[in-house]
């Protein structure tokens, strides 16, 4: 018998996607003991998840975004197995959304690349941290350590896990415990969210020196010529849009993360 869960989902936005997100809510399985809360994101990410957090009691916290879709049994797969005892932490799967051929090409490329896959920070050696858009966590380990750090726009997934891990809690993955993220729906929004993900970057490498180190300018731009003509030459020769679009917005997401790397991580004051 797998122990108890409060979900919680931070949203912002206006009334019709906070119906959307409560009807790809409804897939997710709920047991006996099990809650669900969506919380108001419009300050940040760590704050509306701490308020959440406090309305339960359950055992673990499961974290996803408001904009994906849950497998239906979810919970149950995040605790077949049972984690182990020194674990607070464990990242399940995220899956970018599937989309054909034709699609806009934010959306393609979040599919080809995989951008929210857990690879994608599991992969940082000591460093690794899960992607709260779908992570599931002990409360124990949670309010020892002062749950999410409320004062910053992004990154607060990684700054937990780093706070956890050095209070000497593990992480672990479950893969098959997966949501699908949707895309974005165009190559300014995933630049936007990629600056904010870069601020955040800016921001770790500040308090954990080391964790995030930035691009060297003239590396980056000359691996982005590169990159674009070579994607631009593969399609030609295959007819096939795909190499374009890795090999254009391949830079995008590099540059734009790395220009985020200059802006501000702490919210606009009111």
């Amino acid at each position: 018998m797998r122990p108890g869960v409060d979900v919680v989902v931070p949203f912002r936005g206006d009334r019709t996607e906070l119906e959307a997100t409560r009807a790809r809510l409804e897939l997710l399985r709920l047991g006996d003991g099990d809650t669900l809360e969506v919380v108001d994101n419009t300050a940040t990410p760590g704050y509306g998840r701490n308020r959440g957090a406090e309305r339960g009691s359950a055992e673990w916290l499961v974290f996803i975004d408001a904009d994906v879709v849950p497998a239906a049994d979810l919970l149950d797969r995040y605790f077949d197995p049972l984690p182990g005892p020194e674990t607070a932490v464990i990242g399940g799967g995220v899956a970018d959304e599937p989309v054909p051929h034709g699609a806009p090409i934010a959306a393609r490329y979040a599919h080809i690349r995989g951008l929210m896959n857990q690879d994608n920070t599991f992969g940082w050696g000591e460093w690794a941290f899960a992607q709260t858009v779908n992570a599931a966590v002990r409360r124990e380990a949670f309010e020892a350590v002062g749950g999410f750090r409320e004062d910053i726009r992004a990154a607060e997934d990684a700054d937990l896990c780093f706070r956890l891990k050095r209070a000497g809690w593990r992480l672990e993955r479950r893969e098959e415990a997966g949501v699908v993220h949707l895309s974005r729906g165009s190559v300014r929004d995933l630049a936007r969210q990629l600056m904010v993900h870069g601020a955040g970057g800016a921001w770790l490498d500040r308090e954990y020196p080391g964790s995030v180190p930035p691009k060297r300018w003239p590396g980056l731009l000359w691996w982005c010529a590169r990159a674009a003509a070579s994607g631009l030459v593969e399609a030609a020769r295959t007819r096939d849009r795909d190499p374009a679009i890795v090999g254009l917005l391949g830079p995008v997401e590099n540059v734009a993360y790395e220009l985020g790397r200059r802006r501000r991580n702490e919210p606009p004051r009111p």
